[in-house]
């Protein structure tokens, strides 16, 4: 039969960009110490071009964990900012999340790994989710979110830029192509999160290389997962 997280959400074919988000490297202050992250992303007005492993204007602060093709662009849904909105019962607004595209529309955990959008005249790829360490706690200045996030499910998804073009906010986020694998953003977080079998994983040719790896190591023995970021 499978596993029935593959396929336990109904994908919608279309969105909305509802705030485009980019932001630069700074320094912040940890204990005794000093570090350096770029999860402080700025709504921005007017087309900004997605080229190579950035937007303009967005760069990240450790190279280790973020960016790089595979993780060039974040998007997180608006739908799951209320949810956390809720939960926590303040207002956060886009961006808080470190996200590049705040999004409307979508159900990201359905979205499957190599997955092709068109957002402006960019052509973009569905790649894998995002798993939270302390910076966004410092962000969203509490502490306890960074676990919680990473229980919750909702992790907003990394996107490739496959085909370079301009973004803007109010851009439609038009689904172009869904592989046939099945292999869902939800169903990556399920494997890692409650240790389940990575095995159907490795059917999605798209998956990236340290998911990829993870997998195997695995099912080879207890292994350890890609870094938190």
């Amino acid at each position: 039969m499978g596993d029935p997280r593959l396929h336990a959400h109904v994908p919608s074919d279309s969105g909305t960009v509802v705030s485009l988000n980019v932001g630069l490297p700074r320094a912040i202050q940890r204990g005794d110490h000093t570090e350096t992250t770029g999860i402080w992303k700025t709504p921005v007005h007017g087309r900004v071009r997605a080229e190579g492993v950035n937007l303009a204007g967005d760069e990240q602060a450790d190279l280790s964990v973020h960016g790089g093709y595979d993780k060039a662009i974040y998007a997180y849904a608006a739908e799951d900012i209320a949810w956390w909105e809720a939960e926590l019962g303040r207002e956060i607004g886009p961006a808080v999340f470190g996200e590049n595209l705040t999004v409307e529309g979508l159900d990201l955990s359905a979205a499957l790994v190599g997955e092709r959008w068109r957002v402006g005249t960019a052509e973009l790829e569905v790649s894998e989710p995002r798993l939270a360490c302390w910076k966004l706690g410092v962000r969203i200045d509490d502490p306890t979110v960074p676990a919680a996030f990473n229980r919750a499910g909702r992790t907003g998804t990394y996107l490739r830029i496959v085909g370079a073009g301009e973004i803007e906010t109010g851009d439609t986020v038009q689904v172009l192509s869904r592989p046939a694998h099945g292999v869902t953003i939800d169903a990556i977080w399920h494997a890692y999160s409650k240790r389940g079998d990575p095995t159907a994983l490795l059917a999605a040719p798209e998956l990236g290389d340290s998911w990829r790896e993870w997998a195997l190591d695995r099912l080879s023995r207890d292994g350890g997962g890609p870094r938190s970021a």
